[in-house]
């Protein structure tokens, strides 16, 4: 099923309404003056934002009308408790919700179970994290995060690590053109005589890159930054990213 196209629980996605930023705001207001219709048009109207964050969910081995179902319900508590009063948009307070329904949903039903306790640490971690973010206008370490909730540190690792959700071997971490590699593309075989003649290749084709081409492969596949991120640090535009890895990898394939 094509969930972008098709149906989702019923619902044919090509006719669903989308209301314009000044419609949202005034039935936001009614909502708050107890408007239950004025809530219902607000829903309808903000399916297709659901929709769009499905999509990002897709693969899973979760069905899309149940992972719909839980979105609208992270749509509902947005719309509940959206603060008419922040110069803010309604949709860039949404998704974050919606997102975070979907995942609680996906991390309480994954098949590797963990133990309630453990899940507990894991959520009072993220919200020290989160705190300590605000506080300290940066990425909090693990010592930092364990200090405030007065755990041992490796306590800490385990519970966070305890709510990753599992990687697909065919999850796509890289796309340019039609051209797709996959988590199982990264698995090595250390069995093979030739991977060392292709490590001493691909080491010899790095050496042939500008210093600028190599901070950026490092920082993309080393690190694991967007192209977003990796254009702040260096100073550079998105598209002038993209366009000198794309280079980079062209070349070192060639």
């Amino acid at each position: 099923m094509y969930i972008n196209k098709v149906s989702i629980c019923g619902v044919d996605t090509s006719k669903l309404e989308v209301l314009k930023d000044a419609q949202i705001k005034e039935l936001l207001h009614k909502v708050r003056n107890g408007d239950k219709s004025a809530r219902d048009k607000l829903i309808n109207g903000n399916l297709r934002l659901v929709l769009s964050v499905v999509k990002r969910f897709t693969g899973r081995g979760e069905s899309p009308d149940d992972l719909f179902q839980i979105g609208c319900i992270g749509l509902i508590k947005s719309i509940d408790n959206f603060d008419v009063n922040q110069n803010v948009r309604f949709s860039t307070y949404a998704v974050p919700m919606i997102i975070g329904e979907i995942r609680r949903h996906l991390r309480d039903n994954s098949p590797v179970r963990v133990s309630r306790s453990i899940k507990d640490t894991a959520y009072r971690a993220m919200q020290i994290k989160e705190q300590l973010l605000e506080k300290l206008k940066r990425e909090p370490t693990v010592s930092e995060i364990a200090d405030k909730l007065g755990l041992p540190r490796e306590e800490v690792v385990i519970a966070l690590e305890s709510i990753v959700e599992p990687v697909s071997l065919y999850d796509s971490v890289y796309s340019d053109s039609g051209d797709t590699v996959y988590v199982l593309d990264q698995i090595g075989d250390n069995n093979d005589d030739k991977n060392w003649l292709d490590e001493i290749c691909l080491k010899e084709a790095i050496k042939h890159l500008s210093p600028r081409e190599k901070k950026i492969l490092s920082l993309r596949f080393m690190q694991g930054k967007t192209q977003m991120e990796v254009s702040n640090e260096i100073g550079i535009s998105q598209a002038q990213v993209s366009r000198l890895e794309k280079n980079a990898i062209k070349r070192i394939k060639s």
